[in-house]
């Protein structure tokens, strides 16, 4: 785990059973790649299959926000950037944004979708909240980045 590397953007192909009756990209497949994109970050960091099956901690979502911003059709090709927007001893909070790429994989446009993530280290044997390690909590704060000013707003109220 190199502390400085900038994290690697997580790709992934719409697949035909991901479409839903409208001819797009389900909602809950939006959230599915969003999901391999955070265990992407889990593994960059040092919270990987190997780091959960010896500690019995992990990663567990408690809170999220998902914008959908663009319709996403069959076979697309899709690109998630994972910005991390903070780290303290026991807390995560992340933002990915995904994207749909040209044929050599690289995004474009804007955003078809974004999700804002607040994440706890849970120990699965104590059932609760536990620091995360010390490489990985530096780790993770290395990556950092300020919030872009969308991010940290609830759903709107009907009629505003």
């Amino acid at each position: 785990m190199n502390p400085t590397a900038p994290l690697p953007l997580f790709r992934q192909v719409v697949q035909d059973d991901w479409i839903d009756y409208n001819g797009h990209l389900s909602e809950a497949y939006y959230v599915l790649v969003f999901g391999f994109a955070t265990d992407a970050l889990m593994d960059a960091s040092g919270l990987d299959a190997d780091y959960r099956t010896r500690t019995d901690c992990s990663l567990y979502t408690v809170e999220a926000h998902v914008r959908y911003l663009d319709e996403v059709p069959r076979g697309s090709r899709l690109a998630v950037r994972t910005t991390v927007l903070g780290a303290a001893a026991k807390k995560l909070r992340i933002l990915h944004e995904m994207y749909r790429c040209d044929a050599s994989g690289d995004p474009t446009g804007d955003p078809v979708a974004t999700e804002e993530l607040f994440a706890l280290h849970v120990d699965q044997n104590q059932g609760g909240a536990v620091p995360f390690p010390d490489a990985t909590h530096a780790r993770l704060a290395a990556l950092a980045a300020p919030a872009p000013d969308w991010a940290g707003r609830g759903i709107r109220p009907v009629g505003a």
